[in-house]
């Protein structure tokens, strides 16, 4: 008996979630109907697709290999989508961009500027964490994502967009900003910091950084998204550790600071990201173009506006 195209989708959210309740939810369905469509696929077929661990539904060895081909088979129904988007050429057209929540700010003005320059597309943007993000390439759901250093493997390819300097910032009237000399790594770390939670990949990357330097942030306070760690700084709860691209209103307007410190910036890099061999439709592919161009100049424009 053929499989359809919903049983292989079905199939493939139930392996990525392991879970029937999980997978329904992102696929606006019940979990009894997710249920019986992989009992179908197991007795039409003769074969275990999964087992119950505890309260997880995993794949049997057998699962894992048919999942292999269950993947390869979403991604040629995208690119035959694709390939019949391409009729359309680059005047019409959906183009479906997620990015980290530290991207928001530049990706927000790229995306603007290219709706202006191609009237009648439809542009649908997701701003998540970058857990999310990995869930919606491994779900073949986004053209492209946006975001920082992208995990190896996992089928994905990668191109580097820009730089995505970390920097650390204060209220105007902390009482590091009157201090007229570049600032020890010491005299930092003696504050009170607002970090990011585990796991975030500005938070990793600050903590290698500080690692590297034999050091690390004594007393902390977390946060879950770089607006409540503007605002936290902001408000003189302590100093903070951004990407130098979340915090141009607030350098504008006086709101914070970014403090001169040794061993700084954070060198880091924004990514776009993709599945592996993932063929784009013409506005995807124009948009690509765009950024690669425009988003070097948005850097270069920044850093002339704050004199760095």
């Amino acid at each position: 008996m053929p499989y359809s195209l919903s049983q292989i989708r079905i199939f493939e959210a139930v392996a990525q979630y392991e879970s029937y309740t999980r997978a329904a939810e992102k696929l606006f369905m019940t979990q009894p109907a997710v249920s019986m469509q992989i009992k179908q696929m197991e007795e039409h077929s003769g074969l275990a697709l999964f087992e119950r661990q505890g309260k997880k539904m995993c794949l049997t060895p057998i699962g894992r290999e048919v999942q292999q081909y269950a993947s390869r088979v979403l991604q040629a129904h995208n690119d035959m989508l694709g390939a019949m988007k391409e009729l359309k050429g680059t005047k019409g057209g959906h183009l479906i961009v997620s990015v980290a929540t530290t991207a928001n700010y530049f990706v927000t003005q790229l995306l603007a500027e290219f709706s202006r320059q191609h009237e009648g597309i439809n542009i649908t943007l997701d701003v998540t964490n970058r857990h999310t993000l990995l869930d919606q390439l491994e779900n073949h759901e986004p053209d492209m994502v946006i975001m920082g250093e992208p995990p190896k493997g996992h089928g994905l390819q990668s191109e580097r967009l820009m730089a995505n300097p970390l920097v650390v910032i204060a209220a105007p009237n902390h009482p590091l900003v009157s201090i007229d000399r570049p600032l020890l790594l010491s005299d930092v770390l003696a504050e009170r910091f607002i970090v990011r939670e585990k796991g975030s990949g500005t938070r990793s990357a600050i903590e290698r950084h500080l690692h590297k330097h034999s050091a690390s942030c004594k007393n902390t306070l977390e946060m879950r998204s770089n607006e409540t760690i503007k605002h936290a700084v902001e408000a003189g709860l302590g100093l903070g550790i951004v990407s130098m691209h979340t915090i141009q209103p607030e350098l504008d307007s006086g709101r914070l600071v970014v403090l001169n410190v040794g061993n700084f910036p954070i060198q880091r890099h924004w990514h776009i990201v993709m599945r592996k061999g993932k063929r784009l439709s013409p506005i995807a592919r124009e948009f690509k173009r765009f950024v690669m161009a425009e988003a070097p100049r948005f850097v270069q424009n920044m850093t002339a506006s704050t004199g760095g």
